[in-house]
């Protein structure tokens, strides 16, 4: 894992702007950035970036938080790949902490299995592009397809020589391993004979979600009957084809900003709609879809359009996996092309008007799509129709949400002109079934868990739990006093009057003072994020020889609803107008400070004290057994309360 000391380096190094700047065009706002939102479509910029407090803030959305959540939010790295994506940029050099050899040997051979697929991905680039042989068929092949050289290079297509073990032989030479080229699947080693695997055929590269080359599928190019059209790299431990979707690389951000997904089958169809515009677009690669690629797109949108040409024997291959996508609560629909076209030959027979507008009108959603293909095989047969009937409500019980669940029984009520009643009675039974079949499978089956050392060889970065954020009576004088001490703790001013044991009391920090205020009085907050806040700041204080807590603090992972919070809390106010040029002159920001800050603390105080009377004075109402405690609790409460208001000059 990497270790605290360089965790530590990178964030203190980290220019927040600089790394924002790579996605997003900003423009200087005063002491900010601003730009438009890389998470939603808006018109007019909303996206905030404080150099000054290092965090982002991204009104349209509500996300916020530090660069690092930026690169986690945007580019949907773990916490370690965004680490060592800013490490990699400010050329900071990471320390591990102590690890076992085997963990070590693990990571080293995933890293040298990573670097023989980058360094053949650039030979076959470079073969397409700077060979004669390469670039008189393999780009001749692309550019016939109708990719232009942008498209090629954007997706580093390339080509490998006709040869039995031309590349096989370069990378021995530039000492690279057999044996991680034959582990990889670039070579294929029988005894001492050594074969190119993708001899003689055009390269499209597999690329993670981060852009690293996982493996790569090849076309071959010649009439060769008996070898295959399409050849993919074989499994190895950076390979998983079940669990990685080819284009997701560039995909991904136009995924989350237009919160949609279309998925095809084909390289070339990915590649082909990417050029027409389409750019949320992502394939299965001709895998049957897989819950793990369907988590995948989960992590960017909750939305799959399903592309499909009009081959039966698809369409009907395609209802499992949408079964698969309803499992995992997310909403799916299809697009049917028409007959004889695919997405690659129809986005390029069309324009990019004509191809939009046919992807928003053709959108049908699931329950439709299925009582089509299903109905249109049943013709007047009434078994067969109560048999699609089931077919249909067997894939609603899939859904985990109730909601979701009634009211696409309603639609297929509607449809197949059946009783509601009927369809629920239907759709429980499937359900107690498939409840039963789930409770059965999880006794046999254990969870399988990481052993030691695991997660240090994946990079795990353990996330604490979010808690639902309930909402006290509290809430915004408990938001005033964390306000307070986030963003101006360590400011100092004279909170105490002088009086005749102390003529000249000395100044202390804002945080100084609520921390002693409350804890004087025994005081916590309600609202448990709050809470966090308040302890964290006391136990720095305590523990540190009073030193006052940063903001940044809460924003180095963990709670994700706090580090939110937080950044809500810390984010700058809009800034007033040029009021000066009128000749008004608003008062300096801290010019109040001091007030606020004491009547925050005697807000937050009398509201305590109210709750606690209200406390008291429900048990009395209550007919429950008290006592003279109980009522002088209430006196001198309430007489406290009125103190607490003359001071705030309020009138009870």
């Amino acid at each position: 894992m990497i270790s605290q000391e360089s965790i530590q380096k990178i964030l203190d190094t980290v220019r927040i702007e600089e790394v924002i700047g790579d996605f997003v065009t900003l423009k200087k706002a005063g002491s900010n950035y601003k730009g438009l939102s890389p998470f939603s479509n808006e018109k007019s910029p909303s996206f905030m970036v404080s150099p000054a407090k290092q965090i982002f803030k991204d009104f349209s959305s509500g996300k916020g938080g530090s660069a690092v959540t930026f690169l986690m939010e945007h580019e949907q790295y773990t916490y370690p790949e965004a680490l060592r994506f800013l490490a990699k940029k400010y050329n900071i050099e990471i320390e591990e902490t102590a690890q076992s050899s085997e963990v070590i040997a693990a990571r080293e051979e995933r890293e040298s299995l990573f670097l023989v697929n980058e360094f053949a991905n650039k030979y076959f680039q470079n073969q397409l592009w700077e060979d004669p042989k390469g670039r008189s068929i393999g780009l001749s092949y692309f550019q016939e397809r109708g990719f232009s050289d942008e498209t090629i290079k954007t997706f580093q297509l390339g080509y490998s020589q006709d040869g039995y073990q031309v590349f096989t032989d370069y990378a021995l030479k530039n000492a690279h391993s057999l044996e991680f080229l034959a582990n990889v699947g670039l070579t294929k080693v029988d005894g001492d004979r050594k074969l190119d695997r993708f001899r003689g055929r055009v390269m499209f590269p597999i690329l993670s979600h981060t852009g690293r080359v996982l493996g790569f599928g090849g076309r071959i190019l010649t009439k060769d009957t008996k070898a295959a059209k399409y050849l993919n790299s074989p499994e190895s431990i950076i390979y998983h084809k079940s669990k990685i979707l080819y284009g997701i690389f560039h995909a991904k951000s136009h995924i989350a900003k237009a919160d949609e997904c279309f998925l095809v089958e084909g390289y070339t169809d990915v590649i082909s709609l990417f050029q027409a515009g389409v750019k949320n677009v992502v394939a299965s690669s001709g895998t049957a879809l897989t819950v793990d690629q369907i988590l995948l797109i989960k992590r960017f949108t909750k939305n799959i359009t399903l592309l499909y040409d009009g081959d039966p024997a698809g369409i009907k291959a395609s209802l499992r996996g949408i079964d698969l996508i309803l499992e995992q609560g997310m909403n799916v629909r299809v697009v049917l092309f028409p007959d004889g076209e695919d997405p690659d030959s129809y986005s390029k027979r069309v324009s990019a008007v004509e191809l939009n507008s046919y992807l928003a009108d053709e959108r049908t959603n699931f329950l439709r799509f299925k009582a089509k293909l299903l109905l249109d095989e049943v013709g007047n047969d009434p078994l067969e129709k109560a048999k699609a009937a089931r077919e249909m409500v067997q894939s609603i019980a899939l859904m985990p949400d109730e909601l979701d669940r009634t009211a696409f029984i309603q639609e297929t009520a509607r449809i197949l002109a059946m009783e509601e009643r009927i369809l629920f009675s239907e759709l429980g039974q499937i359900r107690s079934r498939n409840i039963t079949k789930a409770d059965e499978q999880a006794r046999r089956e254990s969870r399988p868990q990481a052993g030691p050392g695991e997660a240090e060889a994946v990079g795990m970065h353990v996330v604490e739990s979010v808690e639902p954020v309930a909402t006290s009576m509290l809430y915004p004088q408990e938001e005033a006093l964390c306000s307070l001490l986030l963003n101006h703790g360590e400011k100092e001013f004279v909170f105490d009057e002088p009086d005749e044991e102390n003529e000249n009391p000395a100044a202390e920090s804002i945080a100084a003072y609520i921390l002693s205020e409350l804890i004087s009085d025994g005081l916590e907050m309600d609202e448990p994020l709050f809470q966090k806040v308040f302890q964290h700041f006391l136990d720095i204080y305590n523990n540190e020889e009073q030193r006052i807590a940063k903001a940044e603090e809460f924003l180095r992972g963990g709670n994700k609803d706090l580090m939110h919070k937080v950044v809500d809390l810390i984010s700058e106010e809009p800034a007033l107008h040029d009021w000066k040029r009128k000749k008004i002159f608003p008062p300096e920001p801290d010019a109040h400070l001091r007030i606020f800050t004491i009547e925050a603390v005697l807000r937050f105080k009398e509201k305590k004290i109210a709750n606690l009377i209200k406390g008291v004075q429900k048990k009395l109402q209550s007919g429950e057994k008290v006592d003279m405690s109980d009522l002088e609790t209430v006196k001198n409460l309430t007489l406290l309360r009125v103190e607490i208001n003359k001071k705030l000059k309020r009138i009870l």
